[in-house]
């Protein structure tokens, strides 16, 4: 996925109110309830259905590394679906979401002000309306450098302008060097 896209995805898994199962023949049995078949899990994990029902006998104990990161990110994207989507909305419309991040942070402004980029690592607590779009614009497919830039213009507006109440005349701010990137809602 993407370093955005997988942030978001991680505080969302925060939520979750019971772990995810661990072992991968209990990962398999959670899939083939959730797909409503062998057939279906073995064409979604690009297994045979045979193997599918290996795992699910646990007559296969440890799968392959690439198969066994293709089957926690299959259970993981569906696990707990309703507590999912009840902290996106409460992040969207109350709660808000906080972003960590140590990056390159510079602005453009007039001139005769102090843009030059620097290192920055900031801990920010973004308003509901930029959590709501990170998250409708995670689940429209867009891409991380468009989520890099629904960030940005939130750093804009709540680190840079606070709100308005200062730097009132600057154009756009640059985001750029991610060396750490977390979310918290």
């Amino acid at each position: 996925m993407s370093l955005f896209g997988d942030g978001l995805e991680k505080a969302v898994h925060k939520a979750f109110t019971r772990p995810a199962p661990k072992s991968a023949g209990a990962q398999m049995r959670y899939l083939v309830k959730q797909l409503k078949g062998t057939k279906a899990v073995a064409q979604t994990l690009r297994v045979s259905q045979r193997t599918v029902e290996r795992y699910v006998k646990d007559q296969i104990k440890k799968p392959r590394p690439d198969l066994a990161a293709r089957l926690e990110r299959e259970v993981k994207k569906r696990w707990q679906p309703q507590i999912r989507a009840k902290a996106k909305v409460k992040a969207a419309t109350t709660g808000g979401i906080v972003i960590d991040a140590r990056a390159r942070m510079g602005y453009t402004a007039p001139i005769g002000s102090t843009d030059q980029d620097r290192i920055r690592h900031l801990t920010v607590a973004l308003p509901p309306q930029y959590a709501a779009r990170l998250f409708d614009a995670q689940e429209q497919g867009a891409s991380d450098a468009r989520l890099q830039e629904i960030a940005a213009e939130a750093l804009k507006e709540v680190y840079f302008q606070d709100g308005g109440r200062r730097a009132g005349s600057l154009e756009e701010v640059r985001f750029t060097d991610i060396e750490h990137l977390e979310f918290e809602l």
